[in-house]
């Protein structure tokens, strides 16, 4: 059965590629906006009894109710079986409460998905580089959650950036497992900085971990919001001697004008993200490099049938 794929509006660009990669047919619907902000959506493709695929990203409250809106659409026209594909899961770092009283919205969010009516064939949702793997566990119900890690992406760009000799880093020790993990696979040393935090909003970093003095230092983090912390990280290799420095996330936010704010730094040579962002993809440019998703996403949607 030739799946059959539809996206919400942010995430077209997306769909676009998927359905090319995987030879599958493109979804038609129709929008429309109303002046009191309420939208209107028709399903124009049939997708009854079809393989359906929904690509959206959860990246603002909006973009979440268009993808909550047409995935109960598209199993109510009658799709075999919806599989969301969500490149960027928001508000997966809100995936616990700390204080008294917090709301733990990434498992709001997740309980809201999990109520999409389940298709016939079941109901799944592809989830690309969690900030925390555990959220995958939130969804619940009909709906089998499958957590995508961007692996293969990260390793070819580390190794394109470095070469045969650098060293893998991360913006702090909170990433330090994962990150040492990546750089065995890769045959290279970790690196991370120590931080101490002076306020509820700042910290200060005290020092490295690993001799960076001469080598090339790419750092790794799963996303990119601001860059405050990438930046601070950078600085810390910079001045323990680095001889370059390049940076890869999954994912990259970049809110307001951080893209312009990180570029004017001078720290990077080159920054790869991934297109799980609609913003990464408006950004991309010199000194910020866009590898699409689209490939790993078509492999794993063929796998998990």
């Amino acid at each position: 059965m030739t799946p059959l794929v539809f996206s919400t509006e942010a995430y077209q660009y997306l769909a676009h590629r998927v359905v090319e990669l995987g030879e599958w047919q493109l979804g038609q619907v129709t929008r429309k906006w109303f002046p009191d902000g309420e939208h209107y959506q028709r399903v124009d493709t049939d997708c009854a009894d079809r393989d359906v695929v929904l690509v959206g990203g959860t990246i603002t409250d909006h973009d979440t109710l268009e993808l909550y809106d047409l995935a109960c659409g598209l199993v109510t026209e009658g799709a075999y079986r919806l599989r969301l594909v969500i490149p960027f899961f928001g508000h997966s770092t809100m995936e616990r409460a700390v204080r008294a009283g917090e709301v733990v919205t990434a498992k709001t969010r997740a309980r809201l998905l999990s109520s999409i009516p389940v298709a016939s064939g079941g109901n799944q949702v592809f989830l690309l580089d969690l900030h925390v793997s555990a959220v995958a566990h939130y969804f619940e119900g009909g709906i089998r959650p499958v957590h995508v890690y961007g692996k293969p992406i990260v390793m070819e760009a580390a190794t394109r950036l470095g070469g045969d000799d650098f060293v893998l880093a991360c913006t702090d020790a909170g990433r330090a497992k994962w990150v040492e993990s990546l750089a065995n696979d890769l045959g290279v040393p970790a690196a991370f900085v120590y931080k101490r935090r002076l306020d509820g909003a700042s910290t200060e970093v005290t020092g490295v971990s690993a001799q960076v003095a001469g080598k090339r230092v790419v750092i790794y983090d799963d996303m990119i919001r601001t860059g405050g912390s990438l930046c601070s990280a950078a600085r810390a290799y910079r001045d323990a001697g680095a001889a370059s420095i390049d940076a890869i996330a999954t994912h990259g936010v970049f809110p307001g004008d951080s893209a312009a704010k990180i570029a004017a730094t001078g720290l990077f040579g080159k920054i790869v993200v991934t297109d799980s962002h609609p913003r990464a993809v408006a950004h991309q440019g010199a000194g910020l490099e866009v590898q699409s998703v689209a490939g790993l996403l078509v492999e794993h949607l063929r796998s998990n049938r």
